[in-house]
């Protein structure tokens, strides 16, 4: 499995772990499922919901080696 950048959609990071989705919710993105989600970027969403996109992008690659 690669790692995670910011500039990947979300579809395209939930596709890769479905285990990232937890993370994502835990930062405040609760409209994973949402359409547009699927082709907005980790930069973008960060962006709208106001989180700190290196911070999380570190969770989820963490999340990733772990595994």
């Amino acid at each position: 499995m690669g790692k995670v950048t910011k500039d990947m959609y979300i579809g395209q990071i939930l596709q890769m772990n479905q285990g990232f989705a937890d993370i994502l919710m835990n930062a405040g993105m609760h409209c994973l499922g949402c359409p547009s989600s699927q082709m907005e970027t980790l930069e973008e969403a960060a962006m709208v919901h106001g989180f700190n996109v290196d911070n999380l992008l570190e969770q989820l690659n963490s999340f990733s080696k772990a595994e």
